[in-house]
């Protein structure tokens, strides 16, 4: 059992098949079930690193966006804010340990 995208019944059912599904109970169990499509997407995209990939990535943060509300012009918005004041994640920098001068 797994979250897919909302036409995928109907493509199954158009190849002459069928096929089961539910609807959510809540926003809680929505929210567990995009969690753990983000996942499998962003194993699918190191596995086979391509804009298909990369786009249905995008489409698991749209949905969960959508579902908190969020208005996407916003989001990219402080994305871009916060690329201009802490950078982005482009440079691969892991930080190892931090103390007290």
């Amino acid at each position: 059992m797994k979250l897919v995208r909302d036409n995928i019944p109907q493509l199954i059912r158009g190849d002459g098949k069928w096929c089961i599904t539910r609807t959510v109970c809540d926003s809680n169990e929505h929210m567990q079930h995009l969690r753990d499509k983000i996942i499998e997407e962003a194993d699918e995209f190191l596995a086979h690193p391509c804009h298909e990939e990369a786009a249905d990535m995008l489409e698991v943060l749209w949905a969960f966006c959508d579902l908190n509300n969020f208005n996407w012009s916003e989001v990219v918005r402080v994305a871009e804010d916060k690329r201009q004041t802490h950078g982005g994640f482009a440079r691969g920098i892991v930080l190892q340990e931090v103390g007290e001068k």
